[in-house]
């Protein structure tokens, strides 16, 4: 394996707008899209309510990472944005826990594809070890592509983004041409007042937005990323945003609302009126888009690592780089750390191991959210009024966000971004 160091890679692949734009829409759009329809259908059509309030909260992050990535040229994303404005201690833990959340995720992400792909090749789930064991093979297949080249990898994100909003895009044409209004839920059908109803569907829908932040992370390989950057994750929110909430009214106008309450594919229901082909366009959407995502997530687990070792905050190993400019032990250990937590998390079984894995790594994606949050408003409070009352409007929401993961995520999730701090200092003892 040829190494070289950061600085000696003069021929690494660039990422331009498009691929920075794939990377958060690909990562923002994984399995979840598939499912939603169905969770909010008991709320009736005041859950578009909660995905306007969600979306604008979204944005609203979005243009303040777009901000924030103005600034700088550096790789990191959040972890660089904290570090410059609190110190390297701050800077490291945010990396270290939204390291801990790629991990997660990749590891929730993997298991979710081989969810669907049991649907279609039923030997695969005749048992956890089956499931374990393909799970861990599609996560390394993916680690494989990206320890190739960077390039490889931005390309691989490219292109599942775009066949991921082809099936999603018949959905949302189909329920122009095909569905009726008469089909959408009742406004409020549980009675709820407007503040719970929308509280509650916002705090559904807001994990579907977590990865919006990708674009941000490779920044020392895009091109003009001062100017790329706040482009393409502006740009790939308001597409998801867009996506979601198209896609969501579409199935409610395809399918009852007695049916798609019960519904365990709800996507599938929706595609009926194409006889077979239906069922296999959105299988085939579903698998593309959690491979999509997780291979975006497999990514970032190379970038981050080495953002923080290119600083001197962690072991300089991680900050080498290939001739194709990927970080190989970032990439590794991150895909052996998510490889082990995936067989320990299969002895409880597909949906429980999904349901903790997922909100833990949203969890130490939020915190790093609110922390840019503030970094942005210390800078803008005295030179702009507007940016920092936004700020403070993200901080507002994700702290709320926050709030509503339960007590034993929030606990988890304290302990393990604590666990970084004896990490911290046995690193700089050794440097």
């Amino acid at each position: 394996m040829n190494i070289n160091t950061n600085q000696a890679v003069t021929d690494k692949p660039k990422i331009g707008f498009w691929k920075c734009w794939a990377m958060s829409v690909g990562v923002m759009i994984g399995s979840g899209v598939f499912l939603l329809p169905t969770v909010l259908a008991p709320f009736g059509s005041i859950s578009f309510l909660g995905w306007l309030a969600t979306s604008s909260a979204a944005i609203i992050i979005a243009l303040i990472l777009g901000r924030l990535a103005s600034r700088t040229e550096r790789t990191g994303g959040f972890y660089v944005y904290t570090q410059e404005a609190f110190g390297n201690l701050p800077g490291f833990l945010i990396a270290w826990g939204y390291w801990l959340g790629i991990i997660f995720a990749i590891t929730a992400i993997s298991t979710a594809f081989v969810g669907y792909l049991s649907a279609v090749i039923p030997a695969i789930g005749v048992s956890n070890l089956s499931q374990a064991i393909t799970a861990a093979i599609v996560i390394w297949t993916f680690a494989a592509i990206n320890i190739k080249s960077i390039g490889s990898g931005a390309f691989i994100q490219l292109i599942t983004t775009i066949l991921k909003l082809i099936p999603l895009s018949v959905i949302i044409i189909l329920g122009v041409t095909n569905g009726t209004a008469d089909n959408i839920p009742a406004f409020n059908p549980q009675d709820q007042s407007i503040f719970s109803a929308i509280a509650a569907t916002a705090m559904l829908t807001m994990w579907a937005f977590v990865g919006l932040e990708a674009g941000t992370v490779a920044a020392g390989d895009v091109v003009d990323p001062k100017r790329t950057i706040p482009r393409a994750i502006v740009a790939g929110t308001l597409t998801v945003t867009f996506i979601y909430i198209a896609a969501t009214a579409a199935v409610m106008m395809l399918v009852p609302v007695d049916i798609l309450k019960t519904s365990e594919a709800p996507f599938v229901d929706a595609a009926k009126s194409l006889g077979p082909i239906g069922a296999g366009l959105i299988a085939f959407g579903a698998l593309i888009s959690t491979a999509g995502s997780l291979n975006g997530n497999i990514f970032l687990g190379g970038q981050m690592p080495m953002a923080v070792a290119i600083d001197g905050l962690a072991p300089k190993i991680l900050a080498r780089k290939n001739k194709g400019g990927s970080s190989v032990w970032s990439l590794v250990i991150s895909c052996v750390i998510a490889t082990v937590l995936l067989v320990f998390n299969y002895q409880e079984g597909l949906i429980a191991a999904f349901t903790f894995l997922i909100s833990m790594s949203t969890l130490c994606t939020l915190l790093p959210y609110a922390l840019s949050a503030i970094a942005e408003f210390r800078i803008s409070r005295k030179s702009s009024k507007g940016w920092a009352l936004i700020a403070l409007i993200a901080v507002a929401y994700v702290v709320i966000a926050m709030i509503g993961s339960g007590v034993k995520i929030l606990a988890w999730g304290l302990i393990l971004i604590l666990a970084g701090v004896p990490l911290y200092y046995l690193n700089k003892k050794f440097q």
